[in-house]
C-alpha cells in the first residue's frame, strides 16, 4: 500500500502549492463502508500548541485524495498512514521539499494531529 500511496504523495508534491504556506497536514477520512482517503493540504500559518494551524488552508488535494478500501479500525489506519509519511519523510522523491515546511501533520479531520515533522 505506500507504493501507491507514495505514488500519490509524488504527484501532490509536484503540483504549485502556494508560497504563503508554511506547513502540510495529512487529513484521514473514514468514508464508510470500510473505504478511507487522505488529503493533502498546505496551510499558511503552523502551531505545534494549536491544532487549528490546520484549518488555515491555502491548498488541498482534496478533488484528489489518496483512497483505498480496507476492513480495520481508525486507530490501524491512524498508524499506518502516520508511517506512511514517516517512511515519506525519510526516503520519498519530495521529501526535501517537503521538509522546507515548518511543520507537517497527519491526522483524521475530526481528531488529533500528530506532529510528524518540524523544522530545526
Amino acid at each position: 500500500m505506500y507504493e501507491n500511496f507514495e505514488k500519490w504523495l509524488d504527484g501532490a508534491l509536484e503540483l504549485e502549492i502556494p508560497d504563503n504556506a508554511v506547513a502540510l497536514n495529512f487529513n484521514i477520512y473514514e468514508d464508510g463502508d470500510d473505504l478511507w482517503s487522505v488529503e493533502m493540504v498546505a496551510c499558511d500559518r503552523f502551531d505545534v500548541a494549536d491544532q487549528d494551524w490546520a484549518c488555515d488552508e491555502v491548498f488541498a488535494t482534496r478533488e484528489e485524495p489518496f483512497e483505498w478500501e480496507e476492513a480495520t479500525e481508525w486507530q490501524t489506519v491512524m498508524d499506518n498512514v502516520v508511517g506512511w509519511v514517516a517512511k515519506y519523510l525519510t526516503e520519498g522523491k519530495y521529501a526535501d521539499t517537503a521538509k522546507k515546511y515548518a511543520g507537517i501533520g497527519c491526522g483524521f479531520v475530526d481528531g488529533d494531529i500528530e506532529i510528524m515533522y518540524v523544522k530545526e
